[in-house]
């Protein structure tokens, strides 16, 4: 009579299946990174950039006058730092405080696009350029202009949207900025200390600096 043996064969498919998993982690760290720091770049490249133009009347003239994006509003380069900030964090908390960190990150994004895109069409800040140079309160600019960075600025904002939205969605699975643990989460043994050479001070030093007693055999 032949029997079969009960011994399970192994699956090959699970194991399969986590490197595929694992590279997916990897992809969306990557683009994580790439859109956040991107995105931050941008923002703050771009307020730094003239946001619109006009002329200002004075003494029977009239001066040109430009305003960049700090001028209109300091609000999206403000947000791209505070999105810098919380990308670096995202490492370093986990658990529920890795998603608030992702959530600010996400909304510091949306309201750099957002700040950036109401800044497109204000002419306050050449009003007030014009009512400065002019010494004119009521003066208002003329021949109004808006050049495309402050769109440039919004599409900078959804980089860090969606780096944001990455790491709400995909940033439980990404590791951690520490140097005792190791990719897959599991703590790194420690080296034990080297017994001291009763023949190098320095070592006895080190010994004593640790609180350990030199003279003691292992």
């Amino acid at each position: 009579m032949e029997y079969v043996s009960a011994v399970p064969v192994p699956q090959p498919r699970a194991e399969a299946a986590a490197a595929p998993d694992s590279a997916g982690n990897r992809r969306s760290l990557a683009a994580g990174l790439l859109l956040g720091a991107a995105g931050a770049t941008v923002v703050l490249l771009a307020s730094g950039q003239t946001w619109a133009e006009g002329k200002a009347q004075v003494g029977g003239g009239t001066l040109p006058l430009s305003a960049d994006g700090q001028d209109v509003t300091g609000l999206p380069a403000a947000l791209a730092i505070v999105g810098l900030a919380a990308l670096v964090a995202v490492f370093a908390v986990r658990a529920a405080g890795r998603r608030v960190v992702a959530g600010l990150l996400a909304l510091s994004g949306l309201g750099a696009a957002l700040s950036a895109f109401l800044g497109a069409s204000d002419s306050g800040a050449l009003d007030e350029k014009a009512a400065q140079t002019s010494g004119d309160s009521s003066a208002t600019i003329t021949a109004l202009t808006h050049t495309a960075w402050p769109y440039v600025t919004a599409a900078g904002g959804l980089l860090i949207l969606l780096a944001g939205l990455l790491a709400l969605r995909y940033g439980s699975r990404w590791p951690t900025m520490s140097g005792r643990y190791e990719r897959d989460g599991s703590p790194r043994p420690r080296k034990a200390p080297r017994a001291p050479d009763p023949d190098r001070p320095e070592d006895l030093w080190k010994a004593l600096d640790r609180g350990e007693d030199p003279t003691r055999e292992a």
